[in-house]
């Protein structure tokens, strides 16, 4: 029974590392069925997956023990599948850190053209549809509203964190009074700087994260055919 407590609690680990600590939510746009009315199959079948869970627990280790653990491990990973980030809001977050810097890039040179910020961020969103687009559509709303420009680019970070370094930009370049088109364009160097260094760090993991279900794999393999035999040869010399 301690055995197989011990697999159980391997188990609950190995699915709390799995699934991580919520990452901050970011708002997924409507269309495409990207939107938050969509969960994705882990948290849609979230009763299912926690019934499995408790059946496992019960399964290994038996008794009123096994019932009790097993409600646990269910209660825990009902709260960690709620507490996930569904896959179409990490997919959109990926997106729009891909798209930014050519959006920004294409918004400074609007704004290097002579076009006002407003109207400018309308020619980039109409000419650029995506992510980027769809979380600067309230900024170009209250732009056009005539709301103060310096408070509506200071929501932007608390709106949409990824586009957060924009409203900074832009916040300053109106409190200074100073010309924005070379800061902005500074701002798309520096976010695609980042955006390859991300690329360059996620394609140096692919390896290592390869490398474990290989691992995973062949080390049974590699223990039941060359290890298990020899000892099992050598025991049975000392026997005789």
């Amino acid at each position: 029974m301690i055995g197989a407590a011990v697999v159980a609690a391997l188990c609950a680990a190995g699915a709390f590392l799995l699934l991580g600590p919520p990452a901050p939510r970011v708002r997924a746009p409507s269309r495409g069925g990207e939107g938050p009315g969509r969960a994705d199959l882990l948290q849609r079948w979230a009763p299912a997956w926690c019934a499995c869970a408790a059946l496992g627990v019960v399964s290994f280790v038996g008794g009123p023990l096994g019932w009790l653990l097993g409600a646990g491990a269910a209660a825990g990973l009902w709260t960690l599948l709620r507490r996930s980030e569904p896959a179409s809001v990490r997919r959109h977050r990926a997106r729009l850190r891909r798209e930014l810097p050519a959006f920004v890039e294409m918004y400074g040179a609007a704004l290097g053209s002579g076009a006002a910020p407003g109207p400018a961020l309308d020619v980039v969103r109409a000419a650029l549809p995506g992510p980027a687009a769809d979380e600067l559509a309230p900024v170009a709303a209250r732009l056009g509203l005539g709301l103060e420009p310096a408070q509506v680019w200071a929501r932007l970070g608390a709106d949409s964190p990824p586009l957060a370094p924009l409203g900074r930009v832009m916040v300053r370049a109106h409190e200074a009074g100073a010309g924005v088109t070379a800061a902005v364009l500074d701002l798309a160097d520096e976010l695609a700087a980042q955006e390859r260094a991300g690329v360059e760090d996620r394609a140096r993991t692919v390896g290592v994260r390869a490398a474990v279900p290989l691992g995973v794999c062949l080390l049974p393999a590699f223990l039941l055919l060359g290890i298990v035999p020899l000892v099992a040869a050598a025991v049975d010399g000392i026997r005789w």
